[in-house]
């Protein structure tokens, strides 16, 4: 009890402590600290405004759903990179410019000096990641902001990729890819659709709409979900499951204490830049097979979107804080009110004010919840 004090001894004050480690905390407490939980109201909500707004649209037919989950697998891709960054401590701005750049690496090469297209897949990567831990690199030896450094491989990987398309090709759009690619398994890898029969099954059993030639509305699950979702399940596992992921965290919250207890945030750093271009290079594979083709302009301000759908997930732009889980529930807002918007046939501009108030609103969210953790007022 406060106040009293030990007979066997001198007159030494007993005081109860309560440790905060073993105080309970409400249903409501423990949501509020989740750093996803404003973003799964934020999803909760989209949804349901579009369900009593578009609902007859088509929106959540089976083609629809496929049409927003598309965008939303997109920006998925590079927004669980972006989280990891961010919640390392670091910011890429160079995401966009790399998705363009390692387009028309794959492209050029196989097209114009017919390399296999796997060996410019591979090259593309390569290149890619290299050029990511060189970004982390600099960063971690110079200790300039990341903003700056990524800003300059942002302006020299968009220029790099306009003057070299122009060399080769004296063009800065790249088609002719899929007769190089046919029927190879590295396309099928990053175009294919999964389970055509399934889909046509349905088709044919009235469960999903079908085309005038009899054909599904929805021929199959595309491979860009398939890698978005397992970039998420790994990346999320990584973050939560493993002692990586806890270096992640150390090293976005303090990196000087980190580095004291013997975290390697150098080396942290640096693989997290590589991941973040490791991602843009999906992103880029799957768009160039897709289409057949690559462009000088793919990627444009995808920076940004990865950026905001990391914030709207949760993740403090300070670092230290944040989920793998919440950037792709910003991912699902972004693409659901991107298709959503088409649907409901308002004006497009709008999609730009809702991104808008949305980053504000999470910004304001996410400052209040870490004052509720820090203990700041």
């Amino acid at each position: 009890m406060a106040g009293q004090t030990d007979p066997g001894t001198a007159a030494t004050p007993i005081v109860d402590v309560v440790d905060e480690r073993l105080s309970r905390q409400s249903w409501y407490q423990r949501l509020m600290r989740r750093p996803d939980s404003g973003a799964l109201a934020g999803a909760i909500l989209v949804l349901l405004f579009f369900v009593f707004t578009a609902g007859d649209t088509g929106m959540f037919a089976s083609d629809g759903i496929l049409s927003w989950m598309t965008v939303t697998a997109q920006l998925m891709i590079i927004g669980v990179g972006a989280a990891l960054l961010m919640i390392g401590g670091e910011f890429d701005l160079s995401v966009g410019s790399m998705i363009g750049f390692t387009g028309m690496m794959i492209a050029i090469p196989t097209i114009y000096f017919h390399v296999p297209v796997g060996l410019s897949v591979i090259l593309a990567f390569v290149v890619a990641m290299a050029i990511g831990a060189l970004n982390g690199y600099i960063i971690v030896r110079t200790r300039l902001p990341s903003f700056i450094v990524t800003l300059a491989s942002l302006y020299i990987l968009r220029g790099l990729t306009i003057a070299l398309s122009i060399i080769f090709t004296n063009r800065t759009i790249v088609s002719g890819l899929k007769e190089y690619s046919d029927n190879s398994f590295v396309a099928s890898l990053f175009s294919a659709k999964l389970f055509p029969g399934f889909f046509q099954w349905l088709a044919d059993n009235g469960i999903i709409n079908k085309l005038p030639n009899g054909a599904p509305a929805v021929a199959g699950i595309p491979m860009l979900i398939v890698w978005a979702f397992v970039i998420a399940v790994i990346g999320h596992i990584v973050l939560t499951r493993t002692r990586i992921g806890n270096w992640i965290f150390a090293s976005g919250g303090d990196a000087d204490a980190a580095r004291n207890v013997g975290v390697p945030v150098s080396a942290v750093k640096i693989s997290l830049f590589m991941v973040t271009a490791f991602c843009a290079t999906v992103f880029a594979a799957c768009q160039v097979f897709e289409f057949g083709s690559a462009a000088a302009d793919r990627g444009l301000l995808k920076e940004f979107e990865a950026i905001i759908a990391a914030v709207i997930g949760g993740c403090l732009l300070t670092g230290g804080y944040g989920s793998v889980i919440g950037a792709c529930l910003g991912a699902l807002i972004f693409g659901v009110v991107q298709q959503g918007i088409l649907f409901t046939g308002a004006p497009s501009d709008w999609f730009q004010v809702f991104l808008g108030a949305m980053l504000l609103i999470a910004v304001l969210f996410n400052s209040s919840i870490r004052r509720r953790v820090t203990g700041e007022r």
